[in-house]
């Protein structure tokens, strides 16, 4: 007997996708602004006790300078310190995007578009003139 509760339809199966599904995914340029302003943003938190003891390195005496400029000597540091000022300059662009698309503007989807291609645009050559002053250019 068939109970008026029952589903006369049968349910759609769901299956797990696989992970080269994922990574073929080829993401908008606002989504991967808005997954980028998240990563230099947790980046940022994550760093802040090493960003703070720098801080403190260089502004504590004289000696204490000269301990950091040796220690910021060192490639590893050198690239440490690249990621955090990309994730600074991204999170800082990506951030004045998302401020502009709280006042409406550049809502609809192609200016949202080119406001996103506008945020690599400005961070990548800033993030380029950083390497560069980092590791010793100019």
């Amino acid at each position: 007997m068939n109970s008026p509760f029952a589903a006369s339809k049968s349910r759609p199966e769901f299956r797990n996708i696989h992970v080269s599904q994922i990574v073929q995914y080829k993401l908008p340029p606002p989504g991967m602004v808005s997954i980028l302003h998240r990563i230099s943003g947790a980046a940022l938190f994550l760093a802040l006790p090493f960003i703070l003891w720098i801080f403190d390195l260089s502004l504590t005496s004289e000696l204490s300078y000269t301990r950091l400029a040796d220690f910021a000597a060192h490639w590893l540091v050198k690239l440490v310190l690249l990621g955090l000022a990309w994730a600074f300059i991204h999170h800082l662009i990506a951030g004045l995007r998302f401020l502009m698309l709280d006042l409406d503007v550049g809502v609809d989807k192609p200016a949202a578009r080119t406001s996103a291609l506008a945020v690599f645009a400005i961070s990548l050559p800033l993030t380029l003139l950083a390497a560069l002053k980092i590791f010793g250019a100019f």
